[in-house]
């Protein structure tokens, strides 16, 4: 399993060679394994370039998103295809492309639950989405459903406006019998996005997460959520926030749906709340690079050797070498909390926005699966003295999130096609101690 560490040494887990601790306990056919699964809406990013005609015989608003009918997709679909206008067809969701990027970084298994066609077209939308998800990740208890998956397009008219069109198909269409129990009780955590909650009334969808969530609980395995958008959690933000503290464990979020949640514009204040409901926030913050914050034991709480940074809270960042904990593992919790500005400052020009907070996202659930990975292998080992949620300190944590962030930022798709250079060569080796 590929795993950060420090950057001066290869960046795989265990760090070079078979570890001997291993070798004494465990026949290689019985190492311990460790994946991270997920429920997401399955859909396909659809893009073509079309002129206003088009977007006016579609009954379609040009530079709005209008959600459309099956029959107005599949005879928009059909035009597109038939007519060449489609540049690019990319596997979407944020649950799908975190769970892509999070075993594209590890080489290791995710599992996706979700819908997909029983009969799958070569060369269609379908087929698309399973050719761009990464082999590592496991399809086979997606549940089969006689109709399309939900399809996002994105014509791009004369002008170069953007206009979109949301079909949502069968993918709401996942039943509480497809959730595997079994999955979920070894599993390193279990992804949500608050879409799955928000769906029409007597779409199976709702019940189905809620049940996934009760095997977690079950288990004890952390229940993660990204938070999707501001106006999803801006229209009942008391509602998320007593989702929160009753089913989640970690929330991913930026930090326009940060100010929705909290009613706080400023990303580390929200964050700081977040914690009154949560056990770890992931929050991104654009151009001013993303916070992390979240518990430990008091008494094992590390000082960073980085500058103290200013803030709503002084020094914030006192203890950013911290490993993360669960609140319910720490007898005397302590608040810690890291910052990291953007990498390299950012890309020269960003490709693509969509999809670098569940890189982001990705690079966490990989630290906390490596986490149990080690564990479970080497379980006396002094990194597990205490019921840590993370491998590595927070502000490694941060590293590493902000680098897989412009991995996303720097390409078109937002999902990796490969995993980050073992080497790199534009950086001090300082730069990833700790």
């Amino acid at each position: 399993m590929k795993f950060p560490g420090k950057r001066k040494s290869k960046h795989y887990f265990p760090v070079s060679a078979r570890d001997p601790l291993l070798q004494q306990t465990l026949p290689e056919s019985e190492v311990a394994t460790s994946w991270i699964v997920g429920i997401d809406q399955t859909l396909v990013d659809i893009e073509a370039k079309v002129d206003d005609d088009f977007i006016s015989r579609f009954g379609l608003s040009s530079g709005h998103s209008l959600v459309i009918e099956d029959g107005v997709a599949e005879a928009l679909y059909r035009e597109l295809t038939e007519e060449n206008l489609i540049t690019h067809q990319f596997a979407g969701g944020t649950i799908g492309n975190t769970l892509h990027n999070y075993s594209v970084l590890a080489d290791d298994r995710s599992v996706l639950l979700g819908v997909m066609c029983s009969n799958v077209q070569i060369g269609g939308y379908a087929y698309r989405y399973l050719c761009n998800t990464s082999s590592r990740t496991d399809l086979n208890y997606l549940q089969g459903v006689e109709g399309a998956i939900g399809r996002c397009f994105t014509l791009i008219g004369d002008r170069g406006e953007r206009t979109f069109a949301i079909s949502p198909g069968m993918m709401n269409q996942l039943k509480r019998e497809s959730i595997p129990e079994e999955v979920i009780a070894g599993a390193s955590a279990l992804v949500l996005t608050s879409y799955l909650i928000r769906c029409k009334p007597g779409e199976p969808m709702p019940d189905a997460t809620m049940q996934a969530i009760a095997f977690a609980k079950k288990h004890n395995v952390p229940v993660v959520l990204t938070l999707g958008t501001r106006y999803v959690i801006g229209d009942n933000p008391e509602f998320w926030r007593t989702f929160l503290r009753e089913h989640v464990s970690i929330v991913a979020m930026n930090e326009e749906e940060a100010e929705a949640l909290t009613g706080l514009s400023d990303p580390l204040q929200a964050a700081n709340m977040a914690l009154d409901w949560v056990d770890l926030v992931l929050c991104t913050a654009g151009p001013h690079g993303l916070y992390m914050a979240g518990f430990t034991e008091d008494e094992g709480k590390r000082k960073t050797q980085h500058p103290l940074l200013p803030g709503a809270i002084p020094e914030f960042n006192q203890y950013e070498f911290s490993r993360a904990m669960r609140h319910q593992d720490c007898q005397q919790p302590a608040r810690i909390f890291s910052h990291i500005a953007p990498y390299m400052g950012g890309p020269e020009k960003i490709m693509n926005t969509n999809g670098a907070g569940d890189g982001a996202l990705a690079a966490l659930l990989h630290d906390i699966s490596a986490n149990n990975y080690h564990r479970s292998n080497v379980p006396n080992s002094s990194k597990h003295g205490r019921e840590y949620l993370t491998y590595s300190s927070l502000a490694q944590v941060c590293k590493y999130a902000n680098r897989v962030s412009y991995q996303v930022l720097n390409q078109h798709s937002p999902r990796l096609t490969r995993g980050l250079p073992e080497r790199e060569d534009s950086l001090e080796e300082s730069y990833w101690d700790r």
